[in-house]
């Protein structure tokens, strides 16, 4: 029974425990260098990086964002298969609109008077045959062009493949003209609006600034040092920023980058709050990876020749893709986030006494007596001599 109670007065005692801190102040000079060394850093923690460098007293918001682009610029060609041609814009860019980004075609293949019937199969393998056994009428392969008929022909005088019904005469597996046919693409321009919001501020802003009137849009192009503001773009100077050459890239195509990013400090005037455009190379270009390099798709324009008879023009087409990349963030100053980080900066300054601490109870030669004076007990459940509590 005694026992119960003991245990039971222990655990009132443990219940109803209050700790107050105690100010003991130690004059040493290896513990105050220190306490000073870790108030300062915490202080340059929380001033330096949190308010000033990451602005740790502002609300944030990120960018919404939508891009149209304008392409212009003639090139001029001079083949066997075309003679003498103008390309522009309605001829090399497809499709015409994109989302947030265009093709430029530079480099193609074409065949020309494709129609309806009947032509052997290109040598391959599983086209190739020796007799009518060896073909499968209705059979149609992913990696051919057309549906057999089941016979074997002749495709030259040394081989043998399967007929198919196709658009014949079938593309030639050749490669893409170097250097590309449409070479002059490099002097193409591209117009790119951007407007941007921040829905949070109620901040609206695109990147033809208010500064750039109709006269300057007319006659600039964009350039670091001398006109940082025009949103007008020289294909040739966007893969050469990138670090590449725009007449290799041309040949067998590839996906170039604009990013365009508005980091903007609201609290500042809203003129200062400008777009900043970088370029680089999306697709990969490893030398010792160079298997289907490049970008490139096929098209066809269709037409009826002089006998009413369905033809068309098959366009192995090769280019450049440019994706247009918004990111941004906006930041204004906010009462709540200001207080987080105070609160967060006095919580660390507390902790720096409890380090001190550790390292003179551990450290000091003169721990004990630390200890003696540091803790010490008022105990409100003692008997008074009458016995009563």
């Amino acid at each position: 029974m005694t026992t119960n109670k003991g245990f039971c007065a222990s655990v009132c005692r443990c219940f109803f425990e209050y700790s107050t801190p105690q100010i003991l102040v130690i004059r040493s000079t290896k513990v105050g260098t220190l306490n000073r060394i870790i108030q300062a850093l915490v202080l340059a923690y929380v001033i330096g990086y949190v308010c000033v460098l990451k602005k740790g007293y502002q609300d944030t918001d990120g960018v919404l964002s939508s891009v149209t682009t304008k392409v212009k610029g003639v090139a001029v060609t001079n083949t066997s298969d075309l003679g003498l041609r103008v390309w522009d814009v309605a001829d090399y860019i497809i499709p015409p609109q994109e989302e947030s980004s265009f093709f430029v075609l530079t480099n193609l293949i074409m065949t020309l008077n494709q129609t309806q019937s009947h032509c052997p199969e290109l040598p391959n393998v599983g086209f190739d045959c020796v007799t009518d056994s060896d073909c499968k009428a209705g059979l149609s392969n992913t990696r051919g062009d057309g549906v057999q008929t089941g016979r074997c022909v002749n495709f030259s005088s040394v081989a043998r493949t399967c007929e198919v019904l196709a658009w014949c005469p079938l593309e030639g597996d050749m490669q893409p003209p170097d250097p590309p046919m449409l070479a002059g693409a490099e002097n193409f321009t591209v117009l790119i609006k951007n407007s941007i919001r921040y829905p949070m501020f109620n901040f609206n802003k695109r990147n033809i600034l208010p500064h750039v009137n109709k006269t300057y849009l007319q006659h600039c192009v964009f350039n670091r040092v001398t006109d940082p503001d025009c949103p007008i773009f020289r294909l040739r100077d966007v893969t050469t920023e990138a670090g590449e050459d725009f007449q290799t890239m041309a040949v067998h195509g590839g996906i170039m980058g604009v990013q365009i990013s508005w980091f903007c400090d609201l609290d500042l005037p809203a003129t200062w709050c400008v777009p900043k455009y970088t370029f680089r190379r999306l697709d990969n270009k490893d030398p010792e990876n160079n298997v289907a390099p490049g970008y490139n798709f096929r098209f066809a324009k269709y037409y009826k020749n002089i006998n009413n008879k369905e033809t068309r023009t098959l366009i192995k087409g090769f280019g450049i893709r440019f994706d247009v990349m918004v990111f941004g963030q906006a930041g204004k100053f906010n009462i709540i986030p200001t207080l987080l980080n105070i609160g967060a900066g006095l919580a660390l300054l507390g902790l720096v006494t409890v380090v001190c601490d550790l390292i003179v109870l551990t450290c000091m030669t003169k721990r004990n007596l630390y200890k003696e004076n540091k803790y010490s007990y008022v105990d409100d459940f003692e008997l008074l001599p009458d016995g009563t509590p």
